[in-house]
């Protein structure tokens, strides 16, 4: 921190929505030339202080200072203009458009009718040189990875005048690689005298980064620490308001008895990115198979044709032996496999239905909750079988009808896994389960994913998070640009070689 005086202020933030009370008196403040993290689990007030500070919320109550004024954020473009910008943990970016155009996009900085392509060029080009942000401009975003699309994201907010940076969750779909890069990046931020607002879940990485760390429960604010002055096992236990133990998971090792086989799968062969090449994988009974990989390496696709979602375009999938050939998602329920998909809003739940309506998605035919196949649904068992998950996965809601979208992000989670886990599955497609949830959601899923497992289920477990992989999977594979380039087991793993196995950089081998 470079100067005495911090460069925002919010004093008594407090944010309702109806009789529910989000943030409760929060004191937050930011200086200059500093990495502040805010800590807190899912559900904790978190995402509303920051939707203040970028001006989609307004507070209930309170007041926010820049630079020793007070200000209001009416609108986000408003705090755009006051030198606030956000990176959000799912990328706000055009995908047919280039990495140059989603930089420039809504901008207006001058009143030529014409953009003038080089001298934008220049300018961003200087940014990305001074910052460390290296991308190539002329690429569309769906041409770049995951870390270069973050870095395009950083980009545009300096290019819009950012002095105050807000990350959130910014690691959780990179590579311990491309997360040093963004360190890297953030280093040069506050050399500069920018100031970063850093969410993340992920202790290690708070305590490497962070200059102080603010932790948030119930929507109250719990206090600020200097790093130096705290721990991370102190901040996982004022976090979550109780002693955080770490697990450890014994590990199985299966042969046989297989519920899931691909006999050299590939599909859209040609694309590195989008597609999978003479893929053999198996997944036997009562053992986690865990993917390891950069996001965009296929792990999607094998995730999507292991659930029925696509089909092969060369190769075999059999479930129990048995060759799923032309099959749709319902003939994969029907032999017993669950999802947890990797986008829980997109794919796992319908956010206007209620939480009881999103736990029937997949019993919506059966006895005891509809007659006649469907027509005529028993809205007091629904209710009842909802109420009944919601205590028994920790759902933490108001109520069974509230809509699933005003859940926080863990108990969306929670919600997917109570409908899926009821379903007794023989298979688990599990994909990215944990990603942006807190340590006690976290747990809660890791510790479900092994009851499973011991109770005979077999489970495809697909993570960005090697640390995750490497704590849950009985048996580790690497993807690389659509192919299985590696597979490791036991307990004493070389994370080092598996890290660099994600980058591409080990040559294909089996260890263990």
């Amino acid at each position: 921190m470079s100067e005495s005086k911090p460069v925002l202020v919010m004093k008594g933030i407090t944010k309702r929505f109806g009789d529910a009370t989000v943030n409760d008196d929060i004191n937050f403040d930011l200086y200059k030339g500093e990495v502040h993290t805010l800590m807190g689990e899912n559900g904790a007030g978190k995402s509303t202080l920051v939707n203040i500070m970028c001006g989609i919320y307004q507070p209930t109550a309170g007041e926010i200072c820049l630079k020793g004024e007070r200000v209001v954020f009416s609108t986000p473009g408003v705090a755009v203009k006051k030198g606030i910008g956000v990176v959000h943990q799912h990328f706000k970016l055009v995908e047919v458009m280039t990495a140059l155009e989603n930089i420039i996009l809504g901008t207006t900085f001058d009143k030529r009718i014409l953009i003038h392509k080089k001298d934008i060029t220049k300018h961003v080009m200087e940014l990305s040189l001074r910052y460390g942000l290296e991308v190539d401009l002329n690429k569309r975003i769906d041409e770049l990875s995951v870390g270069e699309q973050q870095r395009v994201e950083i980009l545009k907010a300096l290019y819009r005048g950012a002095e105050i940076l807000i990350l959130d969750e910014p690691t959780a779909v990179l590579t311990a690689e491309e997360t040093q890069s963004l360190f890297q990046i953030i280093y040069a931020l506050v050399s500069e005298g920018k100031s970063i607002v850093f969410i993340s879940h992920k202790m290690r990485e708070v305590m490497e980064i962070s200059d102080r760390i603010s932790v948030l429960r119930l929507g109250k604010h719990l206090g600020t620490f200097k790093k130096e002055e705290t721990t991370a096992d102190m901040l996982a236990d004022l976090m979550v308001g109780y002693e955080v133990k770490t697990p450890v998971y014994q590990k199985v090792k299966k042969a046989s008895d297989f519920v899931l086989e691909f006999n050299n799968v590939s599909y859209n062969k040609a694309s590195k990115r989008g597609g999978l090449r003479n893929i053999s994988l198996k997944v036997a009974r009562g053992e986690i198979v865990g993917v390891a990989g950069v996001d965009g390496n296929g792990q999607t696709q094998l995730a999507r044709m292991a659930a029925g979602m696509i089909q092969p375009e060369e190769g075999t999938v059999y479930l129990h032996g048995k060759r799923m050939l032309h099959s749709q998602p319902k003939s994969f329920i029907e032999e017993g496999v669950a999802l947890i998909p990797e986008d829980r809003n997109k794919d796992g739940l319908v956010g206007d239905m209620n939480i009881a309506d999103n736990l029937m998605l997949k019993k919506c035919d059966k006895k005891p909750y509809s007659r006649m196949k469907g027509w005529l649904m028993c809205y007091d068992a629904i209710s009842l079988h909802a109420q009944q998950m919601c205590e028994k996965y920790d759902v933490r809601c108001a109520s069974v009808n509230q809509s699933v979208r005003s859940l926080s992000g863990g108990n969306q989670q929670k919600v997917i896994l109570a409908r899926e886990l009821e379903q007794n599955p023989k298979l688990i497609i599990a994909t990215q389960p944990t990603r942006g949830l807190d340590i006690g959601a976290t747990q809660y899923i890791h510790d479900a994913m092994i009851r499973s497992r011991d109770a005979g289920c077999g489970i495809l477990f697909v993570s960005a998070d090697l640390d995750e992989v490497c704590l849950m999977a009985d048996r580790i594979v690497v993807m690389y640009e659509g192919a299985i380039i590696a597979e490791y087991s036991g307990s004493d793993l070389p994370v080092a070689e598996i890290s660099q196995a994600m980058a591409g950089t080990v040559k294909a081998k089996t260890v263990g």
